[in-house]
Parts: C-alpha cells; sequence; structure tokens
C-alpha cells in the first residue's frame, strides 16, 4: 500500500496521527504480530511537502517519532556517504529531493540517532521535459545514495518522450529504457520510483487528471507489467486497487 500525503500546515500533528497513522494501526499492527519482516514494508507513507518551513518539517519529525516502532529506520553514520542498515518495520515513509528537508530530516539528526525517513536524489534540470528522454541514466541521476537520500524519483518523461500525453504503442525501445534506467539505479545503490500510471478513456478518471493518463487499461497495463517485470520498487497510480488485483492475477507480490 502507498499513501501520497500533501502537507501544508502547521496543524499536522493530529492531521497526520488521526488521517493516517492511527486508520492504518490495525495493518500494522497485525505485521507486527505476524513477525514477517521479509514482507516489509506492507505501507509506504510517500510525503510531496508544497511547504518546507522549518516548523511543519518539524511538526512531522515529531510525529513520526510517536510511531517509530512502526517506521523503517536507520541509524545516522558519521559519513553520509556510508549507508548504514535499515532496521525494517511495517512502513517506510520517503519524502522528495528539498535541501530544507534534508536539513530538518537529517543534518539536525545527532550520529547515532535513527532517520525516519529517506528523501530522494538531486536530478538534472532542464526546460523542456521531453528532453529527459534523450538523456542518459548518468546524466539524469546526479549524485549516489547517501543514508539519507536513497531512491530515485522521476516522471514517466525519463521513459517515453513527452510522457503520457505522446505515448503511443508500448514498444521495445521504451521497455529497453525503463531497463536501463531502472538497473542503473539499482547498480548506485538506489531504489527507484516512476509517476503516475493511469489508464482510463479521457473523460472518464473519476476526478484524475489526464497528465498521466495512458488512455486506456490495456496501455497501462503494459507499463505496470513492464515496470514490475523490471524491478522497479515504487509504482505511483490513482488505480491502486486495480494494480493490486493485476500483480496476484501475474504472480506479483
Amino acid at each position: 500500500m502507498v499513501v501520497s500525503h500533501t502537507a501544508k500546515t502547521t496543524g499536522i500533528e493530529p492531521l497526520l496521527s488521526d488521517y493516517f497513522f492511527e486508520r492504518v494501526r490495525p495493518i500494522v499492527e497485525k505485521a507486527l504480530k505476524d513477525n514477517k519482516p521479509d514482507t516489509w514494508p506492507v505501507i509506504i507513507l510517500h510525503f510531496d511537502f508544497k511547504d518546507t518551513q522549518a516548523p511543519l518539517l518539524h511538526a512531522v519529525w515529531d510525529v513520526l517519532g510517536q510511531y517509530e516502532g512502526w517506521i523503517t529506520t536507520a541509524p545516522k553514520t558519521n559519513d553520509p556517504h556510508k549507508l548504514s542498515k535499515l532496521k525494517r518495520r511495517p512502513l517506510l515513509v520517503i519524502t522528495e529531493d528539498s535541501d530544507a528537508q534534508e536539513e530538518v530530516f537529517f543534518n539536525e539528526v545527532k550520529p547515532g540517532d535513527r532517520l525516519r525517513l529517506f528523501g530522494s536524489a538531486h536530478t538534472v534540470q532542464v526546460k523542456d521535459q521531453h528532453a529527459l528522454a534523450t538523456l542518459s541514466p548518468s546524466q539524469l541521476l546526479l549524485e549516489r545514495p547517501t543514508n539519507y537520500r536513497r531512491w530515485w524519483n522521476n516522471s514517466w518523461y525519463e521513459v517515453e518522450e513527452g510522457g503520457q500525453p505522446k505515448s503511443g504503442e508500448w514498444a521495445t525501445t521504451a521497455e529497453t529504457r525503463l531497463r536501463a534506467l531502472v538497473d542503473h539505479a539499482h547498480r548506485e545503490g538506489f531504489w527507484i520510483r516512476f509517476y503516475t500510471f493511469d489508464g482510463f478513456e479521457p473523460g472518464h478518471g473519476l476526478g484524475w487528471g489526464e497528465a498521466y493518463n495512458f488512455r486506456s487499461r490495456p496501455a497501462v497495463e503494459k507499463r505496470w507489467l513492464a515496470a514490475l517485470n523490471a524491478g522497479v520498487n515504487f509504482i505511483a497510480t490513482d488505480q491502486y486497487e486495480d494494480l493490486a488485483e493485476f500483480m496476484r492475477q501475474n504472480h506479483f507480490k
């Protein structure tokens, strides 16, 4: 299960606790009781902050501390490029590449204390997103993983030129490109995420936007399957129930 949460206000404490953590309590407590760490995490909480003021970030950090026993953590090392071993728990928390977030979530943490969430890598910035599909993986990804920055976040523009709006038939060249990106991430030591895999008839998206729409269920299923086969770690979609059923039907855990 993946839940995206957009944090905007400093009143985040009750919202985050009541809206998210207490709602998933039965899932997390059952996972802890079953004690099968090879199946963890069972939930990924992805923060997409629209406001990175320090008071808000500190408030989020404090809430995560209240539930640290549920959360996958890692001790902070003296050398940020020395990755410490994860202590796996049912919940994994990730956030994006803002340096303001790194200041609170990593720099202010004392060596030996535990990191409660993990940021994404810095990536190349381009004026025209169409250019992303023409750059090599090493040109897109600007750094090696650190103890804090452990994942690489990608739109679909990195795979198919023009992203979802310009996608056509799923081609061998696109699959090769996808695998090259995933393989590069994993060689470097990163998890990798792509967003967002939606597939519905235009105008029938239950309020979802068209920017991430492959325009049909068969079209998105081809990309779901390619991403799963390539080893993509985080697949973002508005159709999570459909993706979960698709994974079961195709024998993916």
